[in-house]
C-alpha cells in the first residue's frame, strides 16, 4: 500500500517504521521539510510536498498536534478527497484535560469536512511508546485497537494497518463515534501527565471461558 504520512513526530515515526517493515511504500511530509526529510531518511522512505504526498497516497495518516491541524488541512486542500485518511490525533488541552472541539464534534469529523476524505479514527488511545514495543501485547494479550469510520474501503485499509503493527482491530461504529474515542484518550493523557508509565493503555479483556457456577 502507498501510505503518505503527514507529520514527522513520534507517532509518524513509530507507525511508519512498522508499516515500512511490512512492505508499505511511504512518503513523509510535514510543516518542517527538514524534519520530514530526516524521518524519511530513517524510514528509507520518500519525502515530498503536501500535494505530492496526496498524489502518492492510497491511504494517508495525519499525525500532527491539534495546534498544527489548521495549517496541515489548509495545505492538503482537497488533495485527499475520496481517499482513506487515518486520524490518530487528540484535541485535548493539558490544563483541564478536556476536548477542544465543540460539544459532540470530533477532530476526525472536522478533517472529513475539510478534506472530503474517508476518515477513520484509529491509533489515538496510546502513547507512541506503546506502538514502539516489538510486540504489542499485555499479559500475553495483543492490544485491542478501536477504530471507527464510515467508508468500507477506508475501514478495510485501517484494519490491515492495525494488524500490521500487531494489534487486534475493533470497529466501534461510524465516524460519529470518533468523539468518544477522543474523549477516552483525554482520560489516558491525563493519567500520563500525572506520572503513569507511557505504556499505560485501555485494553479489552474478551474472556471466552464459560463462567463457572
Amino acid at each position: 500500500m502507498r501510505i503518505s504520512i503527514l507529520g514527522a513526530g513520534n507517532m509518524a515515526e513509530v507507525l511508519g517504521a512498522k508499516w515500512a517493515a511490512n512492505g508499505h511504500d511511504l512518503m513523509i511530509t510535514g510543516r518542517s521539510s527538514e524534519k520530514a526529510a530526516a524521518l524519511a531518511d530513517r524510514l528509507n522512505a520518500r519525502t515530498g510536498s503536501f500535494a505530492e504526498a496526496a498524489l502518492h497516497a492510497d491511504a494517508a495518516l495525519i499525525a500532527v498536534l491539534y495546534q498544527g491541524m489548521e495549517y496541515t488541512l489548509e495545505r492538503i486542500g482537497d488533495g485527499l478527497r475520496g481517499k482513506p485518511i487515518i486520524d490518530c490525533n487528540n484535541p485535548v488541552e493539558i490544563e483541564g484535560f478536556t476536548l477542544t472541539t465543540p460539544p459532540g464534534e470530533s477532530m476526525a469529523q472536522q478533517i472529513a469536512k475539510a478534506t472530503g476524505g474517508h476518515v477513520v479514527k484509529a491509533f489515538n488511545l496510546c502513547h507512541a511508546d506503546v506502538w514502539r514495543m516489538p510486540s504489542i501485547a499485555f499479559d500475553g494479550r495483543p492490544l485491542t485497537v478501536p477504530y471507527c469510520g464510515d467508508h468500507p474501503t477506508a475501514l478495510h485499509a485501517t484494519t490491515r494497518l492495525i494488524e500490521d503493527v500487531g494489534g487486534v482491530p475493533l470497529q466501534t461504529g461510524d465516524l460519529r463515534h470518533a468523539h468518544y474515542l477522543e474523549a477516552s484518550a483525554a482520560i489516558i493523557i491525563a493519567q500520563l501527565f500525572r506520572g503513569r508509565p507511557t505504556r499505560t493503555v485501555f485494553n479489552l479483556v474478551d474472556d471466552q471461558t464459560p463462567a463457572t457456577q
